[in-house]
């Protein structure tokens, strides 16, 4: 299977992204024009890892996201469903902990990490809401979570430039630089679909987070949602 559909079954996604595994960081690096860096800088500054602190980073692929975790001297556990992602992962970082899993059905014991993070993966989930619920589940009370996703641009005259660059220019590019440039239609039109900043707040609410706050980032192109669990 080339792609998943908008439909997100598991096993499909699981294995678009073992397809794009081994050029994935490259990818995305050129696909964002290299602003995926100081988004995932941006997440660690709003997790604010303490060391000691034991953090989970769902989604987390091939650990790029994760190592900055470790470096700040906290206990991060990258997590993936996808085994290709895990594989690429592991040997670049061969000391992190990835681990396989579920997004609807966490490894994880109730309350056991102090913050969990998931950057660009939650679209993925085949029911985000309860993906939400899971990372609320095996947080500790008083724990913290930092969603990063794609969100819709604040400019209403970029954001017609920011769609039609999806819809367009962003396959074409894919296919230059990725192994499986399909999959990148698959992440357009999971985008187009995606809800705005309110909507995915008023999904974290229903999944029992706390009061959520969310900060815009490359004028809304990313947005990062930030709660506490209720202790």
């Amino acid at each position: 299977m080339s792609r998943a559909g908008l439909d997100k079954d598991p096993r499909a996604v699981a294995s678009m992204f073992d397809q794009v595994a081994q050029r994935y960081d490259i990818t995305n690096d050129v696909l964002s024009l290299g602003q995926d860096r100081r988004w995932r800088k941006a997440v660690v500054d709003l997790v604010a890892p303490q060391p000691g602190e034991r953090v989970l980073d769902l989604a987390a692929g091939t650990g790029t996201s994760s190592q900055p975790f470790a470096d700040a001297g906290a206990h991060v556990v990258p997590c993936d469903f996808s085994l290709g992602m895990l594989r690429v992962g592991k040997a670049q970082y061969p000391d992190l902990a990835f681990t396989a899993g579920d997004g609807m059905r966490l490894p994880f014991a109730d309350d056991s990490f102090d913050a969990v993070t998931i950057s660009f993966g939650l679209r993925n989930i085949h029911d985000p809401v309860e993906g939400l619920r899971e990372l609320h589940r095996v947080t500790k009370p008083g724990g913290r979570i930092v969603v990063c996703e794609f969100s819709t641009p604040t400019w209403k005259p970029f954001r017609a430039i920011y769609i039609n660059y999806l819809m367009r220019a962003l396959p074409p590019v894919a296919r230059a630089v990725s192994s499986n440039p399909d999959s990148y239609v698959y992440l357009a039109e999971s985008i187009r679909a995606w809800p705005d900043q309110k909507g995915l707040a008023l999904r974290l609410v229903e999944a029992g987070w706390g009061r959520v706050e969310w900060h815009n980032l490359s004028g809304g192109i990313v947005a990062m949602h930030y709660s506490v669990k209720p202790a």
